[in-house]
Order: structure tokens, then sequence, then C-alpha cells
């Protein structure tokens, strides 16, 4: 009996550990994606530079579009950078739209050393908000990707001066990408959703704050009456259509849902990326 309880101990130690190491991995700064630049797309462009409320200077690239007051502010996922979400602002631009992008805190050119899962990233979206507004900007939509889309959902919520929100793939509870993320590494079902809250949890303590405020399935319903385009892949592996679909019913008009049956996470524009560009574009056009 004595050494039963004795190994459970060394595991439920070695566990502890483990959560802790994951929980450190999980909100350390990024390593920043390979490097681009507009000039790759024959963009205008200007480096830029602001600062959140935590005094912490972010950086990023103000695309601009001849004569227009529509800004788009772009809001990358889970990358290490912007870099890898740049194509987006070419087809933007070519629409007639301001294109601002910028590096969240603790990633890519931008300063700090920790992220946050899209808690904090909300301080840094309305930064960007701010800074587009001091470019003459009068009407702004925000574009999200991945967990860029959960940033600018919960943020939208509380934040007038977006216009119009449009998220892909943006996830509506982080408990289930951590989870996710869990079955990727090989943890077994039934511990996947335990261990994924616990880790939220202690990713969380060690921060001083609650991950799960980001989640956008308790904002979705004070965005209205600002527009709302949720896109998503019926087949999405990280993100369950389920559970976009219950965050699109909270929420109040007007708002779109365009799924695409046989598309998976953040592969919409390659599957069909005409039909996907215009979609947003048209969005846009209409909101703002």
């Amino acid at each position: 009996m004595l050494i039963f309880f004795s190994v459970l101990v060394v595991l439920l130690i070695g566990g502890i550990a483990a959560l802790s190491i994951a929980s450190t991995t999980l909100t350390n700064r990024r390593a920043p994606d390979p490097p681009a630049s507009p000039a790759d797309y024959n963009l205008p462009f200007e480096g830029v530079a602001f600062t959140n409320n935590d005094k912490l200077t972010l950086r990023g690239w103000y695309i601009p579009a001849p004569e227009s007051e529509r800004t788009i502010i772009i809001c990358s996922g889970h990358n290490g950078s912007m870099d890898s979400d740049l194509h987006n602002a070419r087809w933007l631009h070519e629409a007639g739209y301001n294109v601002l992008m910028f590096d969240y805190r603790g990633h890519g050119r931008s300063e700090g050393h920790e992220v946050s899962m899209g808690v904090m990233e909300q301080t840094d979206l309305r930064a960007a908000v701010e800074f587009a507004k001091s470019l003459d900007a009068k009407r702004i939509g925000v574009l999200g990707f991945s967990m860029g889309g959960a940033v600018a959902l919960s943020t939208a919520a509380d934040c007038p001066d977006i216009h119009a929100v449009c998220s892909d793939g943006g996830f509506v509870r982080i408990n289930t990408v951590v989870a996710h993320g869990l079955l990727e590494r090989g943890v077994p079902d039934a511990f996947q959703k335990p261990l994924g809250s616990m880790l939220v949890f202690m990713a969380g303590l060690r921060l001083g704050i609650d991950l799960a405020q980001v989640d956008p399935i308790r904002w979705v319903d004070k965005i209205a009456p600002r527009p709302m385009l949720l896109l998503h892949g019926g087949q999405d592996p990280v993100v369950p259509l389920a559970e976009v679909e219950t965050m699109f019913h909270r929420a109040k008009d007007p708002k779109e849902l365009w799924i695409i049956p046989l598309g998976e996470h953040r592969n919409l524009e390659k599957l069909e990326p005409e039909r996907y560009r215009r979609r947003i574009i048209d969005f846009f056009n209409e909101a703002l």
C-alpha cells in the first residue's frame, strides 16, 4: 500500500511539473515566422509603431489606399508574427482599403515577453484601433484569423470604434483549443478536456488573469448592431463547428455565418479563393 501511494505521489508531482512547463510554453514569447514585407507584393507601406495601455511598443505595417477613409485591421492567428498573414493585405488593398497589420505583444517586432492566447492581446487591438483613428480612419473593420478571430470578436463587443468584424476560424472557448493541442501531442481522449482546463488555469495563474475572459461566446451578443461575419470549415478539427453554431445563435443581428463543408482550420481561402475573398470584401463594403 505504501508503495502504491508513493508511486501515486510521484505521478502527481510529475503531472503538475509537466503542466507547469506546458503553461510556461503556452505563455512565453513566440519565435517569429519567416520574415516578409509588403514590398514582396508591390504594396506601398510604411513601418509603424504605437503603444498599448501597458506601455509596450507594438510595431507593424500601414498600407495606405488612395483617398480612402476605410481601414481594415488584420489580427493574426496563433502565429509567431504577422508575416504569415501578409498575403491577405494584397486583396484588401486592391479592394480600396487601407490595411493596418501589427504584431501582438510578445510576437515578432513588438515588445513584451508574455502572450495570453487573446486576453491581453485585446488591449493590443484597441491600441491598433486608436492608431488607425490617428491616421484619419473614419470607418474601421477588423479581420481576424483563428486566435485573431477570437481577439477581434471579444474586443469588438466593447469597442464601438470597430464598425464591423469578420472572424475566420476564430475559437469559441479557449479550453477546447488547448485540449485539441493535447490531442495532437498524443494525450488520450479521456484526459484531454480536464488536462486542457488545468493547463489554461495554470497559464492564467502564471499571468494573474483568467484566460477564459477572451472566449467570444461570452461577448458575441454585445457586438450588434455592428455587423459580424463568421467563416468556418465544416471539418475544422481545432474549433468544432457545433461551438461556432452555438455562438452564432447567441449573437444578434446583423450577422452572417458562411460554412465551407469540406473546409478545415484556416484553409478556406485555399479551397475557394475567389468566393472567399469576394465574401469578405462584399461584407466590408456593405458594413463600412
